[in-house]
C-alpha cells in the first residue's frame, strides 16, 4: 500500500513540475496569435509630418517623354507629371538638341509643356486606349548668345516687336495607349505613343500678315513616345 501510494504522489507531483511550463506556452501562443492596435491618436505633429511627406513625394516624376521635332529641337527628352482626377493634365520639362545647320554650333532648348487629355477611351477589352484629343501649349526657349528677350541697342527701338529668344507655341493631337501585363512591367507600366500639329506665335502672326503662306510654312508636325513609370 506504501508502495503505490509512493507511486501517485511522484505522479501528482511530475504533472506541479509540467504545469507551469505548458502554461507559459499556451500564453506564448497565445500572445503570437493577438493583433494590437495602437490607441494613440493622431495629433496635430503627425498630420503635418503626412502632409510634408505627400508634398515632397508629390515631385517625384510620373513619367519620361521622348519628341521629335515641334519647334523645340530636333530631337526632345524630358520627364513630367500627371495629375487630375483622371491624370487628364501633364507638365513636362523637355531639353532638345538643335543642330547647328548653317549655324555656327549645335544649340541647346529648353521647353516647359503643358497638356490637357479630356478624354481616353478603352478599346473593348484590350489593354489599348485612344485619347482622340490632346492640347495645350508650351514656353521654348534657346541657350545661346545670339538670341535675346529684349531687343539689343544696336537695333532702332521697336524694329522686331518680338523675343528671338523666347517662343509661344500651340498644339493639338491624339494618342494610343498600351498598358503593360503588370507581370511583364520592367522600368514601365503603360507606353503612349502620340502625334501633334503645332504652331508659334511668330508663325501664326506671320500667317494672318502674309497671305501667300500656305499651312505647312506656318505648321508643324511631331511624333513622340510616353513612358508611364508611375
Amino acid at each position: 500500500m506504501s508502495a503505490k501510494w509512493s507511486i501517485i504522489k511522484k505522479g501528482v507531483l511530475a504533472l506541479l513540475l509540467l504545469f507551469p511550463l505548458c502554461h507559459t506556452a499556451l500564453a506564448e501562443d497565445e500572445r503570437k496569435d493577438t493583433v494590437y492596435t495602437s490607441q494613440v491618436k493622431e495629433n496635430a505633429y503627425d498630420r503635418r509630418i503626412h502632409r510634408y511627406r505627400k508634398r515632397w513625394e508629390a515631385l517625384i516624376p510620373t513619367h519620361m517623354k521622348l519628341q521629335y521635332a515641334g519647334n523645340m529641337g530636333l530631337i526632345s527628352v524630358g520627364t513630367g507629371w500627371d495629375y487630375g482626377k483622371r491624370n487628364q493634365w501633364e507638365t513636362d520639362l523637355l531639353f532638345g538638341i538643335l543642330p547647328k545647320y548653317q549655324s555656327d554650333c549645335t544649340k541647346v532648348t529648353f521647353t516647359i509643356k503643358q497638356n490637357y487629355i479630356p478624354w481616353s477611351l478603352q478599346l473593348r477589352e484590350s489593354r489599348f486606349s485612344v485619347e482622340p484629343l490632346s492640347c495645350g501649349l508650351y514656353l521654348n526657349t534657346v541657350f545661346g548668345d545670339e538670341f535675346w528677350v529684349r531687343e539689343p541697342e544696336r537695333y532702332p527701338k521697336g524694329y522686331y516687336g518680338f523675343s528671338s529668344k523666347v517662343r509661344i507655341n500651340l498644339f493639338l493631337g491624339q494618342r494610343i495607349t498600351f498598358d503593360i501585363d503588370p507581370q511583364r512591367r520592367f522600368f514601365a507600366k503603360a507606353l503612349t505613343l502620340f502625334y501633334e500639329v503645332s504652331t508659334s506665335d511668330l508663325y501664326l502672326v506671320s500667317a494672318f500678315t502674309n497671305s501667300y503662306l500656305k499651312p505647312k510654312d506656318y505648321l508643324s508636325l511631331s511624333f513622340g513616345i510616353k513612358l508611364q513609370m508611375l
